[in-house]
């Protein structure tokens, strides 16, 4: 059995933005709701990611990351692909599922270059490819002996943090602004884990505040300085 310190490292490996999967390349739409002035200052962009932890996609995200989680740990490997497939059907954008897929990507191949476990193997081959980065993340978090729970916060509070890191570089915010901003999150965060927990199949739906015609816009912006 892992040792809890052991799985505490795995965790922060995982959430940590050296993690080299390029995330720090997305913003998720942000960089169009800062350019319209919809999001214009610490305020604002706190406004946009509670909505979005609380009725958004990464809820969801959240929600089949657990499934997949259970699926891995089962080695229900049917299921497992189900879900995968699922999280690819589900994205309202180009952009988004483009990120989703080249993280998962990026993070699959770094989880066989690492500690090539067979269990990881199978899990990725069920994937196939393309594989998303909720789906490789959830492999990661069960190869490392993380508690469910403790994978989906982990999961959130990575989604935060890169998204208060877009948002310190286009508003501009300074740097303390930013770990206010984090700081001031985690109740949300925390909320937002304990209702992923209690989502049954038949509640898996999405309300984005605005991301998904944020995201379809982001293309079509004169200059850009993330991928999403």
């Amino acid at each position: 059995m892992s040792h809890p310190q052991t799985s505490l490292l795995h965790l922060l490996q995982l959430v940590s933005p050296a993690l080299p999967v390029g995330a720090y390349s997305y913003s998720e739409g942000l960089e169009t709701l800062v350019q319209t002035d919809r999001v214009i200052d610490l305020s604002t962009l706190k406004a946009w990611l509670t909505q979005e932890l609380r009725y958004g996609a990464i809820r969801l995200e959240a929600a089949v990351l657990l499934r997949i989680y259970d699926a891995a740990q089962a080695n229900q490997l049917d299921r497992l692909a189900v879900w995968n497939q699922w999280l690819s059907a589900f994205r309202e954008t180009e952009e988004m599922r483009e990120q989703s897929w080249q993280m998962g990507r990026s993070l699959g191949r770094l989880l066989q270059e690492l500690e090539p476990r067979e269990s990881v193997k199978q899990g990725l081959m069920a994937c196939g490819e393309p594989c998303n980065f909720a789906a490789a993340f959830a492999l990661a978090a069960v190869d490392g002996k993380i508690d469910r729970e403790i994978a989906v916060l982990g999961y959130l509070y990575s989604w935060v943090a890169n998204l208060i890191n877009a948002g310190v570089r286009l508003i501009p915010l300074g740097q303390t602004q930013g770990q206010q901003g984090l700081l001031h999150l985690y109740p949300q965060l925390e909320q937002t884990t304990q209702a992923v927990l209690s989502l049954t199949d038949d509640r898996l739906w999405s309300c984005g505040w605005g991301m998904s015609i944020a995201s379809m816009n982001h293309e079509t912006l004169y200059s850009r300085l993330f991928r999403s």
